[in-house]
Formats: C-alpha cells, structure tokens, sequence
C-alpha cells in the first residue's frame, strides 16, 4: 500500500498526456454547453394544506382534515401527485393561455409534465411547486395558473366526496337505518302486549310495594288470628261445645220460643212425674199417662232440636244453652269461631296472592331480559339513524358550501436572473467530472499496461536483486569518443559504478566473465554494456567489451571504431585475439567488435572456437562484458550464459513486458543458467527517487581557488544538509 501511494505522482506523470487531453475534453464540452444552452429562467410558488377554514357542517371539516396519520396516507404528498395529474395540467393551460391551439396546448402540458417540480417541505403541510422556461413571465404565469388549478380541483373533489357521501346516505344507509328503527319498535310492542310489561322499573317498585303490603297485612292476620284462636279455645273450655254447628244449635235451642214451651212443659210434667211418684207407683196409670205425656213431649223437643241444628243432626239436651249467660258465652263462641275461619280465609288469601305477587316479581326480570334487548335494538337502530340523518345534513351543507383545505401561501413570481446554466456550477461540475474521468483514463491504461513500470516492480517480478539504476543518457553520452562526455558527469558515472560494484559485493568469486542482455530489443543493454565496461576501465581494470550480438551489433558505433576485423574472423581462425582487438578513447577499455560476418551467427558462437576466445580473453582482461542478442530473439546470450560467471539482465520501465520478462528468468533458471540479476535502464526524473545518490546536488567543484575553499565550504556543507 505504501508503495502504491508513494508511487502515484509517478503514475500521474507517467500518463500526464491522456489525463490531460481526457480532463481537456471534459472542460471543453462543458464550455460548449454553456454556450449553446438555453437560459432557462425558474420561479416557485408555495401551497399550504390548511384545515382552518372550517365549514359550517362537521363533514364538511372532516373532509378538509389534513392532520398525518403513522402509516397511513399522506395528505400533502397526495396534493403532490395532483399537482402533476393531466386534469390539473390542462386546465391550468386554459386558465394561463385561454386561446391556446391544440397543438400549443398539447406542448405545454407536455413541458408542463416534464418540468414542473412538485416538493414537500419536511415537518410541515406546504407544498413548493417550481417550473422553468426561456420566457419568466410565462414561466410565473403558468405556475399561479397551476396553483389556480389545483385550488379548483381540490374544490371539486372534496364536493365530489360529499355528494358520494350524500348519494350513499340518502339511497341506501337511512332508508335502511329507518327500516331497521321501525322493525325494532314493532317488535318491542309486541312483546310488551304479550308479557304485559308496559314499564320494568315502575311494574317492578308497584309489586314490591305491594308485596310488602300484603306481608304486613299477614303479619297483621297472622296476629289476630291467634288471638281469637286463644278467645276461642277460653270459650269452648267454659261453654264445653264441640264443634261450631253444636254451639250453634245450642244457642238456638236455648232461644227458640217453641223449644222453651216445651223445655217449660217438660218441666212441668218432669214436676208431676216426681210428684205422682211421691204418692204413686210406677205403674199406676197417672203415672204412667205422664210419663207418656214426658216423652211425647221430649219426643217433639228432640225434633225441634234436630230441625234447628244443622244438618239436622241430634242435639244432645244437655247442650242446650237455655240460660242466658250460656247464651251469651255460646253466641261469642260461634262468634269467635267465624270470625277465626274468616281470618283464616283471608290469611289464606293474602298468602296466595303474596306468592302470586313474589311470581310475578321473580318473572318479571326474566321476562324484561328480552324486553331489555328489544328496547336496545330499538335505541341503537333510533341512534343510527339519528347520527345518519345528522350525516345526511352535514353532507347536504358540505356539497352546497365551497370548501378546500388548499390555500396559497406564495405566489410566483416573474424571475429577473437565469437559474439554468450555472456556469460556476457547470465549470465545477465538469471539473471534478474531468478529474475524475482523467485518473479513471489514467488508472485504465495502467492496468492495460503490462510493461514494468519502476524498479522495485521488475525486482519483485523476477525475484531477483536489483542490480542497479541507470539513468536515461542523452544522445551526447551515448556515444563514448570522447568519453569525458560520460566519465566526467558524475550522475551519469556514478549509477554504472554501483551497478559494477553491485556486482562484485554479491558475487561469492571475483568476476571475469559477465553476459549482457534483455528480453527483447530495445531495452538499451548494448548501451548498459559498453558504459559498465567504461566504467570498469575507469575503475582501472583491463576490461575488454566482446560484441556478441551478431545479428543486429552497435558497439562500433558507440566507440566509433571501424568494424573490418572482429569476432567472426578470431573465430574463423584468420586473425588471432590480440590481433582483432582494439582500444578505445577510455584508458584500460578494449573493444573486440562484430567485423565482417560470414556464415550463420549462431553456428559460430556455439563452436569450440568461441569458448577459446573466452577463455583466452579472461586469462588476457581483468574482466570481459559480452554483449549478446535479447533472449526473446535468440539463445546466444543463453549459450554465452553457460561458459560465463552469470548473466545481467536488462530492463526498461514502461518498454519491457512483464510477461515475457518472467518467461525468459523462468527458462534461464531452469536451465541453471546463472543470473546475477536486473538492471533497470533508462530511468527518468520520474523515477529519481530509486537513485543510490543525490548527485544533482552533489556535484564536484573543479578549478576553483585556493582562496575560495573556506568560503565555499559552508555553502557545499549547506547543501549536503
């Protein structure tokens, strides 16, 4: 990660031209834009959704609430959508433009559609409606005609809700809520006729009213009837009667005239008897005739006695009261003894009709049970169609009355200055557009990019150590006659001085032999071979610089030497080493160059006469740097590889492909080929972060006075810091 952010100044520069030219781009088109948009000129206008203008029914402020429920529908987003409906639409065209054509028309309200912005300010019940055009009068006009429009709408709807309401109501709802009224009433009526209750609490309070009358006039009964009961019992032990009909024929005896001339006779005669038997005998006929005149006489008596008691049954003459205390005593017996059977009677009475009574109280509350339904239904039914007559009404009123719940709060008005371009707008917009854009551009190409883009990359890739630096040479230290155009710069000496020590630090054994070369053409290791050699001369070591590279050599132009004499006639056995070698403009450096080629050049390099020339010029040179052919176009350098102390190879950032680099290490590593490592060339200020050294401020001060030295040195020792 670090690596990649540290490096992405790089990569913008690396690719600085596209990015460029793509945020250009951006930025022209946004100024074209400018130029050939419309001005386009927008007002606004606010609504309010308001249930303060009360109607005069309830309904009518029922169908005007706005008030927001959790959950449910939203009434300012309803006016919203009404506000872009086509109704809306079309007669807010008429209102604004009343001899519009069809054609005109049917324009407008499409631009109407598609440009008319409808909002709603959060937390309140206002509705914002905003539209643009070329023309702000007409642009302020259409919006208050909208506005207009929808207040007319939402007029109409809500008479419309009404009249449903009233419609529903009237022909369906009270006709059935008065049916429903009417049959209740009918039922309770009849019930009432038949369980005979006309009214539950009074019916109720009259039985218990006289439930309670009838108890106390029991108790009262009850308490009489044992005191003549007690009377009775007094008189029946001091009169001795039986029953009631004994002691009434014992009183009417005693007072009945015929019976007590009898009772008188019987006396007398009783009398007579006794005084006849005082001088006679019993059967002595005057006796005798008047005790037959005694029992004729008690004869009639007991018939009169049976005629006057009931039932005409025989009554004991004993019990016949003939005094008249016995009369009185037995009359208040009898007396008693009715009196005792009437109290009885109507003790008898009040009970029945006490329980009748406590019946009819224990049913009446069962019976008042469906009464209490009946009576319910009838109140609930009467309610309903009171509250329905009551919403009929208020519905009538509603749909007579105007009402909305809709009010502008802010008309629109005709704008003085554009809104649309915004040239800031547009320029800020394209500018981040562009930027971004561009490093998209910029990112794209570098992931397309599969060439090695610095060099810890190419270490990490190959897995083999970074050798050294080099920088990109200008044309004038390409060529080494003169070579002080070279080995005087130290920026340029300096990273090929690294790259040979490099060398010789890692290397377990002194270095003689070292191979050159790349993946493909182009990566500059003629070059990269030909100024490390220079720089081991200048190291002063005899190097000699072989040009392998047969098929396509350029060490001769580098030096500026003649090719007539070179390998190919060493190795074809005309001239000796030392004959074909020349020196160049470095001191210690010798150059053996390509000459005159005959024959096939890989032929040649893998012959027994090409491992003698190396062996001679190691055992001649302290040390040999072969230049061979790129490994992607020939084995040369891998063949050469076999015979030397290892191989360098070459690469180039942005040029060398990454593929075909790891292509090449892997073969020469399973060939066991041994590779000292990877040279990166043609490194650019872009890459000057990767150099061993700071040499641009660390340059050498030639032919300076002595004088000078201790002024010089502060400002030398300011620089290092």
């Amino acid at each position: 990660m670090e690596k990649g952010i540290s490096s992405l100044p790089i990569v913008l520069q690396r690719r600085a031209l596209p990015g460029v030219v793509t945020f250009s781009a951006v930025i022209a088109g946004a100024i074209a834009y400018l130029m050939v948009a419309p001005r386009m000129y927008e007002t606004s206008t606010r609504l309010m959704l308001d249930d303060k203008r009360v109607s005069v029914s309830e309904f009518g402020r029922d169908l005007t609430q706005v008030s927001r429920h959790f959950g449910g529908p939203d009434p300012a987003s309803d006016q919203a959508e009404l506000a872009k409906s086509q109704p809306v639409l079309e007669r807010a065209i008429a209102i604004a433009l009343p001899n519009s054509k069809p054609l005109t028309t049917a324009a407008l309200s499409e631009a109407l559609t598609r440009d008319l912005k409808v909002k709603n300010i959060p937390t309140t019940n206002i509705i914002e409606l905003s539209y643009a055009h070329e023309n702000p009068n007409l642009a302020a006009k259409m919006l208050n005609a909208v506005s207009q429009a929808m207040l007319e709408q939402n007029i109409t709807i809500i008479k419309s809700e009404a009249k449903k309401v009233r419609e529903f109501l009237e022909k369906t709802e009270v006709p059935k809520a008065r049916m429903r009224w009417q049959l209740a009433t009918l039922a309770e009526n009849r019930y009432r006729q038949k369980s005979g209750i006309i009214s539950f609490d009074e019916q109720s309070r009259s039985l218990v009213e006289s439930l309670a009358t009838l108890e106390q006039q029991e108790r009262t009964l009850v308490s009489q009837l044992q005191e003549v009961r007690s009377r009775e019992a007094s008189l029946r032990q001091i009169t001795q009667a039986g029953n009631l009909d004994n002691a009434y024929a014992t009183v009417r005896s005693g007072q009945d005239e015929e019976l007590k001339q009898l009772r008188a006779k019987l006396a007398e005669t009783q009398q007579k008897i006794v005084e006849a038997r005082v001088s006679l005998t019993d059967d002595h006929p005057t006796v005798t005739k008047l005790i037959q005149e005694r029992d004729g006489l008690n004869s009639l008596y007991q018939k009169e006695l049976q005629r006057l008691s009931p039932g005409n049954r025989n009554v004991p003459t004993t019990n016949v009261a003939a005094d008249q205390i016995s009369q009185e005593l037995t009359s208040q017996l009898v007396n008693t003894e009715v009196e005792r059977v009437a109290l009885t009677n109507r003790l008898k009475a009040v009970q029945v009709e006490r329980g009748n009574l406590q019946n009819r109280l224990t049913q009446l509350p069962i019976k008042q049970q469906p009464l209490a339904k009946l009576v319910r239904e009838r109140e609930e039914s009467a309610q309903s169609l009171k509250v329905l007559q009551a919403k009929l009404e208020e519905a009538r009123i509603a749909e007579a009355q105007k009402v909305e719940n809709l009010r502008v709060i802010e008309e629109a008005r005709p704008p003085l200055l554009p809104t649309s371009p915004k040239p800031p707008l547009v320029l800020v917009l394209a500018g981040v557009f562009g930027s971004i854009l561009a490093i998209g551009v910029i990112l794209l190409l570098e992931v397309m990019d599969n060439t090695l883009r610095d060099p810890l990359e190419a270490e990490e890739l190959v897995k083999l150590p970074l050798l050294g630096v080099l920088p990109r040479l200008p044309k004038s230290a390409l060529v080494l006659k003169p070579a002080e155009s070279f080995l005087d710069r130290m920026g340029f000496v300096e990273p090929y001085r690294m790259l040979f020590k490099n060398l010789e630090f890692r290397s377990p054994e002194k270095l003689k032999l070292i191979i050159v070369s790349s993946t493909i053409s182009g990566e500059g290791k003629s070059v990269v071979a030909s100024h490390l050699a220079a720089t081991s001369a200048m190291l002063s070591r005899r190097t000699l610089i072989i040009d392998a590279d047969l098929h396509r050599p350029v060490q001769h132009n580098i030096f500026k030497i003649f090719p007539d004499t070179g390998i190919a006639d060493v190795l074809n056995g005309q001239n000796t080493l030392q004959e074909v070698v020349q020196p160049t403009a470095v001191e210690n450096l010798f150059i053996l160059p390509c000459g005159q080629l005959y024959g096939r050049p890989s032929q040649m390099l893998e012959s027994e006469a090409m491992r003698s020339l190396l062996i001679e010029a190691q055992k001649s040179y302290d040390c040999v740097i072969v230049d061979t052919s790129p490994l992607g176009a020939s084995a040369d350098a891998a063949t050469l590889g076999q015979q030397s102390d290892g191989l360098v190879m070459v690469t180039r950032p942005s040029f060398t492909v990454k593929e075909a680099l790891q292509r090449t290490v892997s073969e020469l590593n399973k060939n066991r080929i041994p590779i000292l490592g990877v040279a990166v060339n043609g490194i650019t200020g872009l890459n000057e972060r990767y150099y061993r050294y700071p040499v641009k401020g660390y340059q050498p001060v030639l032919e300076k006075p002595v004088k000078r030295l201790a002024a010089s040195g502060a400002r030398e020792s300011k620089a290092e810091s």
